[in-house]
């Protein structure tokens, strides 16, 4: 079976709609107003209200309280939420009507030891996303780690794959991990919170070939 492509820091109707042309098999919208990609839940209706059906949509979190992003999964129509700051295993239990995907940003060993307090029994998340760690930001650095920390995070449950990503080293990513999926934003981009077609399109072909 093929990887699973997530394409990130969706901002319009026309960026969705040319994702999922190409293959995509979800779409990510960030509501952490600190990014250039911030787009408000009313913005991302319009855009969800127009995808076709059996579309994963997912929402891109950081240290929100846990009744601001159930607020927000209910006005945004999305049905799955990313949580990327420092989420306790109990807060990412808390989320209502939409699946948990934990993101751990890595830059070393440490940090693949701390993603078993969240797959429990008691805390079982979704899925776990792994992106690279750069001091002062939380994702779409453009910027990837070490991919044998990645092989190791896998008995976790399944894996996406972020950081760094692109058209030119998504296929090598996906030999080398074995993802369930990969994450990209920066990488298919012409500027912050803009798709560039034709990168996208080779991001998928390359990550869909294997």
């Amino acid at each position: 079976m093929s990887v699973k492509v997530k394409i990130c820091g969706i901002t319009s109707i026309e960026d969705a709609l040319t994702a999922l042309e190409f293959g995509a098999d979800a779409l990510g919208f960030i509501f952490y107003a600190k990014s250039p990609r911030y787009v408000t839940p009313e913005a991302v209706k319009e855009i969800t209200s127009a995808l076709p059906p059996f579309v994963s949509t997912v929402g891109v979190f950081v240290d929100s309280p846990t009744e601001q992003i159930n607020e927000v999964v209910r006005r945004a129509g999305i049905n799955s939420v990313q949580l990327h700051g420092k989420e306790s295993p109990e807060e990412c239990a808390m989320a209502e009507g939409a699946s948990v995907i934990k993101a751990f940003r890595v830059s070393g060993e440490d940090d693949i030891a701390g993603i078993g307090a969240y797959a429990t029994n008691d805390y079982t998340v979704a899925a776990v996303l792994l992106d690279t760690f750069v001091e002062g930001t939380h994702g779409g650095t453009g910027k990837t780690f070490d991919w044998k920390l990645a092989i190791k995070a896998k008995k976790y449950g399944p894996l996406i794959l972020s950081g760094g990503l692109g058209p030119d080293n998504v296929s090598e990513a996906i030999e080398t991990v074995r993802p369930y999926a990969v994450d990209v934003s920066s990488g298919v981009e012409s500027a912050p919170g803009t798709k560039e077609p034709e990168k996208v399109k080779r991001f998928i072909e390359e990550a869909k070939s294997l």
